[in-house]
């Protein structure tokens, strides 16, 4: 399989690069396969060194690998008879989001999710994954329907933020973006959010709002995007790299802070070198945090959630 390589990751691409020759040169030559063998041990020492120290800047460009598994391939992997539902019932459908029943680990779930796409022309279908207010009223519409039937409800974050557009800021993006806060942390079910690729602003917290919070290793979670912050501070977009420094958006980060309850593993080399063991330890994840979840009340999975997020953060009064 060819790999699409960051640009820290050269070192990698190069001693790959070699031992593919080295294999379509000799064949089954064992001298080869020798010195192959040695490579490989290099490459696997390398990654392991690479990205056990990767800069958050690093972390934020493997969030959005153009390769990294997205919402499609873990409903695929994870769930059967999955049945998406269309439109929030008062303008359109969203295809920024994805969701529906599913039925996973032997009980029925409602799985909601943002959608970045895969090919260029499902990716501009899906509008890169930044959904309009319609969006997030489908995915409301989804929530309470869920509550409704007893349904616990997993998210599946990945998005660099809601639409800005002038369409979507005059259907009440924020409005949305609001209620659905508002209503999350009211609903009487079991919520997991799990941040699989790139947390933005408020466009990833509207679907957040979970008695557990998880993220894959190498995500990111933050306010603003790296360019977006930079702009505002300096007026220049190109020191991202700094504002990723400064904005605590890792997920070992946000751990330390108490902002999200795990942080799931990823293969080495990022969740897109091995898309099914990704999919394994997320499921290992959800398992887990289900299966202590559906003991509670109703009453006590909303009060989880609000003690959850009262919590967060430190406030100093004069």
């Amino acid at each position: 399989m060819a790999y699409n390589y960051l640009e820290f990751e050269k070192p990698i691409a190069e001693l790959e690069a070699r031992i593919e020759d080295l294999r379509l040169a000799a064949g089954t030559n064992m001298d080869v396969e020798e010195e192959t063998g040695k490579l490989s041990q290099k490459v696997e020492d390398l990654k392991e060194k690479i990205f056990s120290n990767l800069s958050p800047w690093q972390k934020t460009q493997v969030a959005r690998h153009q390769d990294r598994p997205n919402a499609e391939d873990y409903i695929r992997l994870l769930t059967r008879d999955f049945m998406e539902m269309h439109g929030d019932r008062g303008f359109s459908d969203d295809p920024a989001i994805t969701g529906g029943m599913a039925w996973y680990d032997g009980s029925p779930v409602m799985l909601i999710a943002h959608n970045k796409g895969r090919m260029t022309k499902d990716k501009i279908m899906r509008n890169f994954g930044m959904p309009h207010p319609e969006g997030y009223r489908k995915a409301l519409r989804m929530m309470k329907m869920a509550e409704k039937f007893g349904r616990p409800i997993i998210t599946l974050i990945d998005t660099a933020g809601a639409y800005p557009g002038i369409g979507a800021e005059e259907r009440g993006q924020s409005e949305a973006i609001a209620r659905n806060l508002l209503e999350m942390s009211a609903l009487r079910v079991p919520i997991i959010a799990v941040v699989i690729g790139e947390g933005g602003s408020g466009g990833a917290l509207a679907l957040g709002v979970g008695n557990r919070v998880l993220m894959l290793e190498h995500s990111i979670y933050s306010v603003i995007s790296p360019e977006g912050c930079a702009a505002i501070l300096w007026n220049d977009g190109a020191k991202a790299a700094e504002a990723a420094e400064l904005l605590r958006l890792t997920a070992q980060d946000l751990l330390k802070l108490k902002v999200i309850d795990e942080i799931i593993k990823e293969p080495l080399g990022g969740a897109h070198r091995d898309v099914d063991a990704t999919a394994k330890a997320l499921d290992k994840a959800l398992k887990k945090h289900l299966k202590e979840l559906v003991k509670m009340s109703p009453d006590e999975l909303a009060e989880d959630r609000y003690v959850k997020f009262r919590a967060m953060g430190k406030f100093v009064t004069a």
